[in-house]
């Protein structure tokens, strides 16, 4: 009888323990469990954080590609722009035809205002000041240097110390025959297109005082289909 009673409380103890091990594994399953479940949140904010990083890095890269490509070389031209405008050139819209089929009205050009204009060239285009026309700005070709001799006979030729002035950019038109003696330091200026300019041939003193004399053309900006230099 002892002996039973012994066998049967030994079953009994070995459930519990059983029971006991039993719950410590499904303890020690759900430990593992919650740890791989955390690991794999990890890893998914990891990802999530390492994409927004890299999205930020893509838009920071692509705005600094629009800056160095686009932006600091449009602003870089603006200020050339009016570094140019304000020290160097000026702008001239030609608001008559006596200079065309060079230039035509509402061509806008770009003016050396550095030139010296003791390196003025006969047929160069020069911006200038008319005291008989009230300080109005002209533009027109340069005919006569300072101590030349010219001469326009009847048909509208152009003759220089002479000798024929070659004029291919001309429109001819008949006039009463000048012979015009530059004074020093003075410039004589016509038009090209000779029919309707009102200049040197027709003014009281055909003659302009360097000191009135601005600058040289020497770029069309506009119209577009007209860009270029101006001869």
């Amino acid at each position: 009888m002892k002996h039973f009673e012994k066998t049967a409380a030994e079953k009994k103890n070995g459930a519990g323990t059983n029971i006991n091990n039993d719950s410590e594994v499904n303890k020690n399953s759900g430990t593992e469990t919650d740890g791989n479940n955390n690991s794999e949140t990890d890893k998914n904010i990891n990802s999530e954080a390492n994409k927004n990083n890299e999205v930020a890095e893509n838009k920071l890269e692509g705005m600094a590609y629009i800056l160095k490509e686009w932006i600091m070389p449009v602003a870089i031209a603006l200020l050339i722009v009016i570094f140019l405008n304000r020290f160097i050139f000026i702008l001239v819209t030609v608001p008559t035809g006596s200079m065309e089929d060079t230039i035509i009205p509402g061509d806008r050009l770009y003016v050396n205002e550095l030139f010296d204009i003791k390196d003025a060239k006969r047929g160069d285009i020069l911006v200038f000041k008319s005291d008989e026309l009230d300080e109005k700005r002209l533009v027109k070709r340069l005919i006569g240097l300072p101590g030349d001799e010219v001469e326009v006979d009847g048909n509208g030729t152009v003759f220089v110390n002479g000798e024929k002035l070659d004029e291919p950019y001309v429109t001819q038109a008949e006039i009463d025959a000048r012979i015009f003696s530059v004074p020093e330091n003075s410039y004589l200026f016509f038009g090209d297109n000779r029919p309707i300019s009102y200049d040197a041939r027709y003014w009281k003193n055909p003659y302009i005082n360097e000191d009135k004399i601005i600058g040289k053309v020497v770029f069309r900006f506009f119209p577009f289909s007209r860009i270029g230099k101006v001869e």
